[in-house]
């Protein structure tokens, strides 16, 4: 036969007590866990459009426009450069005479009795300086947008291969060369474009596009917007 347990009243009541002790317990754990929940995420700051847009950018176009390589008013126009599709009179006055030779002008001469301060034509970098037989002092820099300038029969140069320059920099005087004896103190420029030579005068005060950046992301929310609404319907 198997014998009845009884417990005693003592030891009824102090298991009630251990249960509620626990279960009280358990109650305080949970509410501390949810307190810091509630705390995390208010400490989380959601992405939207506001964050991200410094980051949203397209590339547009500064307009800038190319200067004469010299400040000085009172330099004149010496010889022109030589177009194919000009008239006879226009070609006349771009070709020039070296050693009984007819040479068309690839580019434009520029003169005054004393010489005066070439500068550049844009912001670039310069890639050559060099002393040329014929042509004399030359220098080369390259622009943005393919075109790059070079400037010949120099003299006094102030700048060095590698240099960054503004435009209108001065970067070297006017003087002579052999190849143009007869003009004296002059300068003669010639630009390229995507590596074809170009008559300068098409350039000279004409815009110039270069690259900067604006934020479109107002143009782009807008778009988002648009398009959340359409496939919600």
């Amino acid at each position: 036969m198997m014998k009845k347990l009884r417990l005693k009243k003592g030891a009824i009541i102090g298991a009630y007590l251990i249960a509620f002790s626990l279960t009280g317990m358990g109650a305080f754990f949970v509410s501390q866990n949810m307190k810091e929940a509630d705390n995390t995420n208010e400490d989380i700051e959601y992405v939207n459009s506001s964050i991200i847009e410094d980051d949203d950018i397209e590339v547009i176009k500064e307009e800038v426009k190319m200067i004469k390589p010299y400040t000085n008013e009172q330099v004149q126009i010496l010889k022109y450069f030589y177009d194919y599709q000009a008239d006879n009179a226009s070609q006349e006055k771009s070709i020039l005479y070296h050693e009984n030779t007819y040479i068309q002008n690839s580019g434009m001469d520029f003169g005054l009795t004393d010489p005066f301060e070439v500068v550049a034509v844009l912001d670039g970098t310069v890639t050559d300086v060099r002393e040329d037989e014929l042509l004399g002092t030359i220098v080369e820099i390259k622009h943005d947008n393919d075109l790059i300038s070079s400037y010949q029969s120099l003299s006094e140069v102030s700048v060095k291969k590698n240099d960054t320059v503004k435009q209108g920099q001065v970067i070297a005087k006017s003087g002579t060369n052999s190849i143009d004896q007869d003009m004296g103190n002059h300068l003669h420029f010639e630009l390229y474009k995507a590596g074809e030579i170009v008559d300068p005068s098409k350039y000279f005060d004409q815009v110039i596009s270069s690259d900067t950046k604006e934020s479109t992301t107002k143009e782009e929310n807008t778009t988002t917007e648009t398009e959340t609404n359409e496939e919600t319907e």
